[in-house]
């Protein structure tokens, strides 16, 4: 019988598949548990719709994340921040003041988590920082910490 998994099934295939299976397997454990659905014609156009959207919607993220890769590669963000005489900060620049000097320099929402901080930066000067806007796109941008 064929199906179409619901959920991620352990050595079976993962959720949207179709897969072929017995049909005691899945009338008796896939279906009842809601792990399957009967594969039918009308549920097989659907599936390949659904499929066509999210293709669209991937191919649609992945060009709007390389056109911020092109706005924001290389370029230079300035973050201001309190320091003593040593030039050492009151705390630490964290990534949401970089996502948001950049939003306000840039106009680019970037999420606070796609920021990859190797390590906290606790003192003026200019580090680089690696931005993964998408699997396929990553920016190399570098901060400069100044004297508020």
């Amino acid at each position: 019988m064929k199906v179409i998994l619901t959920t991620d099934v352990p050595k079976l295939g993962k959720q949207g598949d179709v897969v072929n299976v017995s049909d005691g397997y899945a009338r008796n454990y896939l279906i009842p548990k809601n792990m399957a659905i009967e594969a039918s014609d009308a549920r097989l156009h659907e599936l390949e719709q659904k499929n066509r959207q999210l293709e669209k919607k991937r191919k649609k993220e992945e060009q709007i994340a390389q056109q911020i890769k092109e706005q924001i590669d290389g370029q230079t963000v300035v973050v201001k921040a309190r320091c003593g005489d040593s030039g050492k900060l009151f705390g630490a620049v964290t990534s949401k003041e970089i996502a948001d000097a950049i939003k306000s320099r840039y106009k680019v929402d970037i999420d606070k988590k796609r920021i990859d901080l190797k390590e906290p930066i606790k003192q003026l000067g200019e580090y680089p920082v690696r931005i993964k806007l998408h699997q396929k796109a990553v920016a190399d941008v570098k901060v400069r910490v100044e004297e508020e």
